[in-house]
């Protein structure tokens, strides 16, 4: 993970569910590589094929609501989404995306900063989006040192995965 975060910039409103960021009927594909495919379908159905790595989602309040899936961030991660900054999130897609090594950020006010196609500086440990065209900005309380160690490793699996070898290799 790197801070500061580059990107450009994608706008969605308020009350996005995880519906509108992968549609049901593709909640039987594992692959997320496949499931990239189809992310925001239903709300930007241009996202998927236009999307590039390190692009940013900006959004209005309770983004995430509906129902409690892992595949709606996995597949915003697969796509390459550098974060997601929001001005609320549903408590259980915030964790799932920190969980999944997705970057999310609760900033109210920032959804008012942007349009499409804004480039935006996401500077984690300082707690500032700011749009790099208008430069204007808003402050967020900076993520607890946990959940930066979270995304540093890729997410909670992965962060597992080193502490368990690292005390294998100490053992």
């Amino acid at each position: 993970m790197q801070d500061p975060i580059h990107g450009r910039v994608w706008v969605l409103g308020d009350d996005v569910d995880t519906d509108q960021i992968i549609s049901g009927k593709y909640l039987t594909i594992i692959d997320p590589q496949e499931l990239k495919k189809h992310v925001f379908e239903i709300a930007l159905p241009e996202f998927a094929g236009r999307a590039k790595a390190g692009d940013l989602l900006i959004a209005g309040v309770n983004f995430g609501c509906g129902s409690s899936r892992e595949h709606a961030p996995q597949a915003m991660r697969a796509i390459g989404v550098g974060a997601v900054v929001a001005d609320s999130f549903a408590r259980i897609f915030f964790r799932n995306a920190i969980n999944l090594g997705l970057p999310t950020i609760e900033a109210p006010g920032v959804r008012a900063l942007f349009e499409a196609g804004d480039p935006a500086t996401i500077e984690l440990k300082a707690g500032t989006v700011r749009n790099d065209r208008t430069g204007r900005s808003v402050a967020f309380p900076p993520l607890p040192s946990h959940l930066l160690d979270l995304l540093e490793a890729g997410g909670l699996v992965e962060k597992v995965k080193r502490e368990l070898a690292a005390g294998r290799s100490a053992a």
